[in-house]
């Protein structure tokens, strides 16, 4: 298979997380992948990342999906260049990066287009 991409711009707005996990199941299911649980897996995963794209980034948010084989990867992008990091959780927060951590093969901030992207390889779907 060849690499799939889907490219998004999101509502910068409460809509945001709900719009970004339609989109992306809708995506990944016409790409082929259809477990369940991995599904809502990803839609956690992007859940998180779109809430803090939006909570404590700026600018426009853009959200892409690449699928290469059995590799899929989240990644949304924001205005800010500050970097995401663990923290306690509170009453307001603090555990997106504790969830993308459990639910993924790993994650990585990269500059981009004067913000930070947050990359998230989700972990393979289980093959029967």
């Amino acid at each position: 298979m060849s690499v799939l991409t889907a490219h998004l711009d999101v509502p910068l707005d409460h809509r945001a997380p709900g719009a970004a996990r339609r989109a992306v199941t809708a995506v990944l299911s016409s790409w082929g992948f259809h477990d369940p649980d991995w599904m809502d897996e990803a839609s956690v995963v992007v859940s998180e990342l779109v809430t803090n794209a939006v909570r404590h980034g700026g600018g426009c948010v853009e959200l892409q999906v690449e699928a290469h084989e059995m590799t899929v990867v989240v990644s949304v992008a924001d205005g800010s260049s500050v970097v995401p990091r663990r923290r306690d959780p509170d009453g307001v927060g603090g555990r997106g990066i504790a969830l993308i951590e459990a639910l993924s093969a790993g994650w990585s901030v990269e500059n981009y287009k004067g913000g930070k992207r947050v990359r998230v390889e989700l972990k393979p779907p289980v093959t029967p």
